[in-house]
């Protein structure tokens, strides 16, 4: 028996809670690793190259997040399927699954790229860059465009090994990426004057050398993730992109808040109010990280245990991480309230009129973090056993839909604190959404 397959038999017969940590934890570091990754890089091409360069990185940020975005797309929507076959023990159908995911998302991120970087000039300009701005930009696209699917395929393989019953081994692929990302960053930026192509090379080579250290996985005898032949099955496939597309709406969610964001601030007060959301902002994307760790966790045991259709041990995972969003939830909502002018002290010495706008935003802002967690729970619990419509449901409604009807409306109401309250009003609608929904299942049932 191979060590990947008696590691997924443990979760038919090990104690529900130890599994759960025994993904949880690693899970959660990596996602935090990647937030850490995302603040360093900005802090460092800040730092040496200026405020032109890194408004350049950011109107290149659309790129990466669409890559990003289709690799979550494709990996996670296959490894739900595939977790669903090793739980029903069709290995061979879970094969299948694994090459149709590696194969459409190395193809479908080179096609676009190579096609993109045809047009990379308009499409610098299409991102919103101006003569300032634009050879920043190209440098950047230049090399994203050209060899983005690398980090495609590793992100996509990271979420096969956690399916594949090796948690730790993913995290130790993001470690190796986080940290070799920083070091030549800083050895491109700092030593050898690469300007903003050398940042985007840097994610590049650290990507490629974590998914050396996932690839070790697959050089294991017997394992389960294994390439086979196969013809193209358009119902698998077709299959793959639905149970994908909540993950892909996700990271599209995130661009539409951002913009949408500073919008409203930029509207209502200038560049401080600008500045303030860009504080708050930087503080939510580790929050939400964390978030995503949590959630993704219970993916690869969702899956398997709804495959294997048993429904106690899925019970039993989804009140051990209702439990464990909802704890931190608190405990973000309180450090919210109580560290929030260290908190905002932390990304630099601001006028005191942006400090104490970002204090007032984290004070109103963090209330969303007692739903959110939740949210994410159950958004992945929905999409882990092939309920799509519900997790599309939840992931458009507090990320855009909703989000966007209270900016209109809570600013007109309560001026400024309207737009800090825009993302809390809507992660509680839809948690209340939620909870009726499940109450109205068990009737049913």
């Amino acid at each position: 028996m191979s060590s990947s397959s008696s590691k997924l038999n443990l979760l038919d017969t090990e104690p529900v809670g130890r599994i759960f940590l025994r993904y949880l934890i690693p899970s959660t570091i990596g996602m935090v690793l990647m937030a850490i990754n995302i603040v360093a890089d900005g802090i460092m091409v800040g730092n040496r190259l200026g405020a032109e360069a890194l408004a350049g990185v950011g109107i290149s940020a659309p790129v990466y997040t669409i890559f990003f975005a289709i690799s979550l797309w494709i990996g996670i929507g296959s490894a739900t399927k595939y977790s669903m076959a090793m739980g029903s023990k069709d290995v061979k159908k879970a094969r299948t699954i694994f090459t149709h995911a590696i194969l459409s998302i190395f193809l479908f991120t080179l096609l676009i790229g190579l096609t993109a970087f045809i047009f990379r000039n308009p499409l610098a300009y299409a991102l919103g860059a101006n003569a300032t701005t634009f050879p920043y930009v190209s440098d950047y696209l230049l090399v994203i465009l050209l060899f983005g699917f690398i980090f495609t395929v590793e992100n996509t393989f990271s979420i096969f090994v956690r399916n594949d019953g090796a948690p730790n081994l993913a995290m130790a692929g993001l470690i190796v990426t986080s940290v070799v990302n920083i070091i030549l960053n800083y050895i491109f930026l700092f030593i050898l004057d690469y300007g903003v192509s050398g940042a985007a090379l840097a994610t590049i080579i650290a990507s490629f050398l974590g998914m050396l250290v996932l690839l070790t996985h697959f050089f294991k005898k017997n394992n389960n993730l294994k390439l086979v032949r196969f013809s193209f099955n358009k119902k698998l496939f077709l299959a793959i992109i639905v149970i994908g597309f909540p993950s892909f709406l996700a990271e599209l969610g995130i661009s539409i808040f951002t913009i949408s964001h500073n919008i409203a601030f930029e509207r209502m007060a200038g560049t401080e109010g600008v500045a303030a959301f860009s504080i708050l902002n930087y503080v939510h994307s580790v929050m939400l990280m964390l978030f995503l760790g949590m959630g993704g966790a219970i993916q690869p045991l969702i899956s398997y245990y709804h495959g294997a259709r048993n429904q106690k041990r899925q019970r039993e995972t989804m009140k051990k991480a209702t439990f464990t969003v909802v704890l931190a939830g608190a405990v973000f909502f309180l450090i919210g309230q109580f560290a929030a002018g260290p908190i905002v002290s932390i990304f630099g010495d601001f006028p005191q009129s942006v400090r104490n706008l970002a204090s007032i935003g984290i004070h109103l802002f963090f209330i969303a973090y007692l739903f959110t967690g939740t949210n994410f729970v159950m958004m992945t619990y929905y999409q882990s056993v092939g309920n799509v419509r519900m997790a599309t449901w939840i992931t458009a409604s507090r990320e855009i839909i909703v989000m966007l009807l209270f900016l209109i409306i809570l600013p007109r109401i309560f001026g400024l604190n309207g737009i800090w309250l825009s993302i809390p009003a809507s992660e509680f609608i839809v948690f209340i959404g939620v909870f009726l929904y499940q109450r109205n299942m068990k009737r049913i049932v």
